[in-house]
């Protein structure tokens, strides 16, 4: 993929008056290559309050396993609730909740340090402790935050599983983190209509051999559920009766924060973990840098779901370090109506928007009348996260949405990089539409060949890390080697991101996608083997290749190619159906956000010689493109049939 040089020269200057009242100037770039170990520790000492100051900056003696600021001792949720009320902002909005159905709730910083205390409280009585791990299965409601801080509080892990997930996917991930507790609620509203949510726990709990010992149930829908005597307990009945004081304890910076699964190539979930003051250092530091974050006079939204690490970093522990006042929102953009986001910007005159490209292509669709029904001049800086946004999506954005007077922040970072890599600086950088341009100060990225050489000219390559990063995962949960061979090993002493970039005549970096076999939809990073696996568990699929093809909202689509076991069940009207059952199995399986659009019943895959499945070729016809070279192929007339098929 090439921009082109028309694009690449296309630039957009901060607006005068942004550009001077911006939080960082171009000279923190200096200060940051001039020292960066300096640098980080100087952020870090005037953005996060600590108990006891760190020694070292760094332990790098370990490689690849960091340990940043060494010594130091701080609570996390401390620093999102107590420090402001102590400060005298307990008054300040901390939350501004929006329901799907249109209910509402606002909570001060006062009431939510209140709200957190209460469930550490009833976390502790039910026996949860400092090094415990606590999983959280919840819509996107406060109860969903504070219980990631109250486990903070108590200086106990959390894993947070997306709603989405099923009872699989979620047993999986409690049996793997040992999780001895489960936060849930009864449902959720999704498009109108109230889904459940206790039923895929009960499922995932059914077999008795986890473990887990309580299970806190949230009061959401009021739908009908099952409720095991001695397991499970109304949230209600514990947590909105137990005392709103709780004095936090003081944790090693390292101590475990939480644990988020995340879809690996090999189809087995990856328990990334992330520790507590390097983590909230660098969140807190792109709140300040990247977002320009005025915690005084900002509303800040960021429309991702706590499920996600973009949730956990820049809903729950960036907005609330920061002080800020935020939009929590648990519904889709189109319901009950096309311009529920505007409305809501509208509403809570939101300064700060943070959101996916899909959902801004998706926008594009409905058409700009929509939008330019709302009052949105209380915007005053775009983000966009997840994937990389194209040329024609960001302009519409800086146009329709911001007035063409907001600065847009496109921003790369990972699961694995805990907060901001690479982003504009918004005072600082003249944008370009589609890229995100520079790593942040005190971060070293490189684009690379295959040989670990830079590119020459504007070649693609492999992005690459260089060197260690406050917010770094500390490794992949319980599995030290799994964290080195599928980081590390590819290049010495170096971060392989996985993702394709370059960089073009100025500098800038522009991404050109993932390189191993990790689709992004919708934000959404997905297994093609874990989705491979799931279909070839149906009784009547005996092979299936999975690709991610290019997709016009989603940004990438889930298309499966599956070869049947008997060709019997390949026959025409009963075709359709089988088709549908199989795209509703994935979804059962792994989730609905799995579910391929598309899944042709083709004769044969294509497999080179040593049985490997040449997927770039079936990528080739995904996107109605002229299948490549064949000629590694042990049947090359494989291809051609598959095409056949497809054209028919």
């Amino acid at each position: 993929m090439t921009e082109s040089t028309a694009e690449q020269a296309e630039t957009f200057a901060p607006p005068e008056q942004f550009a001077a009242t911006a939080n960082v100037g171009a000279d923190e770039y200096e200060r940051a290559e001039a020292d960066y170990l300096s640098f980080w520790a100087e952020q870090s000492r005037d953005l996060v309050d600590w108990h006891e100051d760190f020694g070292e900056v760094l332990d790098w003696t370990n490689p690849p396993f960091a340990k940043w600021f060494v010594g130091g001792r701080l609570n996390v949720a401390y620093n999102c609730l107590d420090r402001h009320v102590l400060a005298g902002n307990g008054d300040r909005v901390a939350i501004n909740f929006e329901g799907e159905p249109g209910d509402s709730r606002i909570f001060t910083y006062a009431e939510l340090l209140a709200e957190v205390s209460k469930a550490a409280n009833t976390l502790t009585d039910l026996g949860v402790r400092a090094g415990d791990r606590v999983a959280i299965y919840l819509p996107m409601i406060p109860e969903a935050m504070i219980s990631m801080l109250a486990c903070a509080r108590l200086g106990a892990a959390h894993s947070v599983v997306f709603g989405g997930f099923s009872a699989d996917a979620l047993r999986s991930r409690i049996i793997d983190a040992e999780a001895r507790v489960v936060i849930t609620a009864d449902g959720s509203y999704r498009r109108a209509k109230p889904t459940s949510l206790k039923p895929a726990v009960d499922e995932a709990l059914s077999s008795g051999d986890t473990p887990v010992e309580h299970v806190l149930v949230v009061e959401r829908t009021g739908q009908d559920i099952d409720m095991t005597d001695g397991r499970d307990q109304w949230w209600h009945d514990t947590v909105g009766q137990a005392s709103p004081e709780h004095e936090c304890e003081f944790f090693d910076s390292e101590n475990p924060l939480f644990i988020l699964y995340t879809s690996g190539t090999t189809g087995r979930p990856k328990g990334i973990l992330h520790t507590s003051g390097g983590y909230l250092t660098q969140v807190l530091y792109s709140m300040k840098a990247v977002f320009d974050i005025k915690p005084e006079s900002d509303v800040f939204w960021c429309t991702a779901d706590v499920g996600w690490v973009t949730g956990h970093s820049y809903v729950t522990y960036g907005p609330l370090a920061a002080g800020v006042s935020q939009i929590v929102y648990e519904g889709t953009p189109d319901t009950p109506h096309q311009g529920r986001w505007w409305e809501i910007v509208e509403k809570y005159k939101a300064t700060i928007l943070y959101a996916a490209p899909t959902a801004i292509r998706t926008f594009m669709k409905w058409g700009e009348e929509i939008p330019a029904k709302y009052d949105l001049s209380s915007l005053r800086l775009l983000g966009s996260v997840g994937e990389p946004i194209n040329p024609e999506a960001w302009r519409w954005y800086h146009r329709v949405v911001g007035g063409e007077r907001c600065p847009i922040v496109d921003t790369w970072w990972q699961t694995e990089t805990g907060a901001h890599m690479i982003a504009p600086l918004p005072g600082v950088k003249s944008t370009k539409p589609g890229s995100s341009q520079a790593p942040i100060p005190g971060i070293s990225v490189d684009v690379v060949d295959d040989t670990g050489e830079n590119p020459a000219g504007p070649e693609g390559g492999l992005l690459v890390i260089r060197q260690p990063w406050p917010a770094m995962l500390r490794g992949i949960w319980k599995d030290p080697e799994r964290f080195k061979d599928t980081y590390w090993s590819r290049f010495p002493n170096t971060y392989f991101a996985g993702d394709g970039a370059r960089r073009d005549a100025d500098g800038d970096i522009w991404f050109l996608g993932r390189v191993d076999d990790v689709m992004n939809v919708s934000g959404h990073r997905l297994s093609t083997a874990e989705i491979e696996s799931s279909l070839v568990a149906h009784s009547k699929v005996a092979e299936a290749a999975v690709v991610g093809a290019a997709d016009e909202t989603s940004g990438q689509a889930v298309v499966a190619y599956c070869v049947l076991k008997d060709s019997r069940d390949d026959d025409g009207a009963d075709l359709d159906a089988l088709v549908q059952e199989l795209r509703a199995w994935v979804g059962k399986e792994i989730g609905p956000i799995a579910k391929p659009k598309h899944v042709f019943i083709v004769n044969e895959l294509p497999k080179t010689r040593s049985g490997k499945i040449m997927r770039r070729l079936l990528k080739d016809t995904a996107e109605g493109r002229e299948v490549g070279n064949t000629s590694t192929l042990a049947d090359t007339s494989v291809m051609d049939a598959i095409a056949r098929q497809l054209r028919d």
